[in-house]
């Protein structure tokens, strides 16, 4: 079991942004930005594109709403979108909020941020939300 299957069966405690039936979605606690998410299939996976193109599809309009959610809370010109997959191995896709290309730079992270401003974000992008049903 990952650590983000664990995250999702609620073992580990999060900043929970929003989940379905499929997805995940949760505030990076190792964020390069303010708002730095992550979209992860309830279904354990390692390679992105090992994941059949149906569940992908779905994948990518799950993160597509929670970015445009995520574009509204936050103030920045655009929401990045990367997909790494070396450190944790489960498909995931990393959504940050940017200003300059700079704000996406895996090697500067925010350090301890504070649980507070985390909890305020989370809120602020998860009331953003909007979902068919």
């Amino acid at each position: 079991m990952t650590i983000f299957s664990k995250i999702i069966a609620g073992e580990i405690p999060c900043y929970k942004i929003a989940e379905n039936d499929k997805f995940f979605a949760f505030l990076d606690i190792n964020p390069v930005n303010w708002g730095h998410t992550l979209v992860v299939p309830k279904q354990e996976t390692d390679y992105i594109f090992d994941i059949d193109d149906e569940q992908l599809s779905e994948m990518i309009v799950f993160a597509k709403k929670v970015a445009t959610a995520m574009k509204e809370a936050i103030p920045c010109r655009k929401i990045g979108v990367t997909v790494l997959g070396l450190e944790v191995p489960h498909a995931h896709i990393h959504l940050v909020p940017l200003q300059k290309e700079g704000d996406m730079d895996f090697k500067h992270k925010i350090d301890n941020p504070d649980p507070e401003r985390m909890k305020e974000i989370c809120e602020a992008i998860s009331s953003k939300l909007k979902f068919e049903n």
